[in-house]
């Protein structure tokens, strides 16, 4: 990222540090904003994406502690610890610095600042954010990056990092629309295969009598129709990866052939006497339960233990907290993008919306739902109203949400959502419903994150 590109927030009591920062950082950014109100820090953070936030740490107050800066320093990590932060204060004080770095600041400048260590330092920050961006890549699919810092996100990429350079054969488990085929493209980037062939079947959506042929190929004259040799999938993915996905969708007789191929690791063309040694990495994918698989009258045992070294479950959407504020920022700026709109900003109620669907969608309907506000909404603001969900998409019951779960956090969070559901995200409807304050269902909603 360099600094033409960088989008900055300054937020400071000071009107005139605000005017001389943005005087400074406007011709060379590519977006500054200001904020004197601490008050409005998470709606300007919920509505827009920054690289850097210049932050003052101290604000309308007699003591200054610094306090207030270490305070919004954490809630502006929680909500994206992607934004890095430049604490700023006209009070010298070391060990005060020394804390901000360890809360999770970037840098520390002091007032007066000289413009050239402003500058400098916005600089190394972007930089630094770049290289480590390159790094991430490196757990990520070529076409498209996997987007998201939650725990259970970064659990996921743990597992990549240690499987991905190894052969083992991977099972990818997870709902629809979760990214399962990310994962499986990242594990072949990952491996020493990741310069040959990449070859993706959706097996699940094979009839028996194109099985064999799909997979295995062809010779001249197998059947009716084979005017030519065709390889199959095995042979096409040769010294590269094979992709199989929807693996629990096949047949008994269908697995049974496909155990035969992996034990013995060649395959025999229809209308052909010679078999043809194949050198694949197996990744497989479904969004059939694990206990499902466990049945032996609907899948193999013995080709669970083949296709399963290690198995990478693709967690929910709804389970990745603040990975949709990140998705969404993602995607309506690709879709702004590509069809030639003006760069966007959320309203307050806009992101609240998305993180109170359950998304049964996932990923997928997060993409489309965003992909269809930019395309019909007329000004730069989008809005609450401008979140149509699908009715295609089937909204988990209140009920099977709460079977999950007995713990009583669980249980009050869930009906907080179903609650703002309802009424549309109206707080003083949700809270006279739920019987409780405006304040302590905000005081609830900030608890949970939503």
């Amino acid at each position: 990222m360099v600094l033409k590109n960088a989008t900055i927030l300054v937020i400071d009591d000071d009107v005139d540090v605000l005017t001389a920062l943005r005087l400074l950082l406007k011709p060379l950014v590519k977006t500054v904003v200001t904020e004197k109100n601490s008050s409005n820090i998470t709606s300007q953070i919920e509505s827009m994406s920054f690289d850097i936030i210049i932050l003052d740490m101290n604000f309308n107050g007699l003591v200054n502690t610094g306090n207030e800066g270490i305070f919004w320093l954490n809630k502006i990590l929680q909500k994206n610890p992607e934004t890095s932060v430049i604490l700023m204060t006209a009070y010298a004080d070391i060990d005060l610095a020394i804390r901000g770095l360890k809360e999770g600041a970037s840098d520390f400048l002091m007032k007066p600042w000289k413009n050239e260590k402003i500058i400098e330092s916005i600089n190394a920050i972007l930089c630094n954010k770049k290289s480590k961006h390159a790094n991430k890549k490196s757990i990520h699919s070529d076409a498209v990056e996997i987007i998201g810092n939650s725990d259970v996100m970064n659990n996921v990429y743990t597992k990549l990092k240690k499987v991905g350079p190894t052969d083992a054969n991977i099972l990818v488990l997870g709902e629809n629309g979760t990214g399962k085929d990310l994962i499986a493209r990242a594990l072949h980037d990952l491996s020493n295969r990741q310069h040959k062939p990449f070859i993706k079947v959706d097996v699940g959506a094979l009839t028996e009598s194109l099985f064999e042929s799909e997979l295995f190929g062809y010779k001249k004259g197998a059947f009716t129709d084979a005017r030519e040799d065709r390889k199959g999938r095995f042979e096409a993915a040769h010294g590269g990866t094979l992709f199989l996905d929807e693996i629990g969708n096949i047949s008994l007789s269908q697995q049974a052939r496909l155990l035969t191929i992996l034990q013995n690791r060649h395959v025999t063309p229809l209308g052909s006497n010679d078999s043809i040694p194949i050198d694949i990495r197996l990744i497989c994918a479904t969004n059939i339960n694990p206990q499902v698989l466990a049945d032996e009258s609907k899948f193999r045992k013995d080709l669970i233990y083949r296709i399963n070294t290690v198995d990478i479950t693709v967690p929910p959407l709804r389970d990745r907290g603040t990975d949709i504020t990140e998705l969404a920022h993602h995607f309506v700026a690709l879709y702004a993008e590509k069809y030639n709109k003006s760069p966007f900003t959320f309203d307050s109620g806009f992101i609240s919306k998305l993180k109170n669907h359950d998304f049964p969608g996932n990923v997928r309907e997060l993409q489309y739902v965003l992909e269809r506000a930019v395309i019909m909404t007329d000004g730069t603001v989008l809005k609450p109203e401008d979140l149509v969900f699908s009715t295609i998409e089937r909204s988990i019951t209140t009920t099977s949400i709460e079977t999950k779960s007995l713990n009583l956090d669980d249980l009050e969070k869930n009906a907080i959502l179903t609650v703002l559901e309802k009424n549309r995200g109206n707080v003083s409807k949700s809270a006279k419903e739920l019987g409780i304050t405006r304040a302590a269902l905000y005081r609830r909603l900030e608890k949970y994150e939503l």
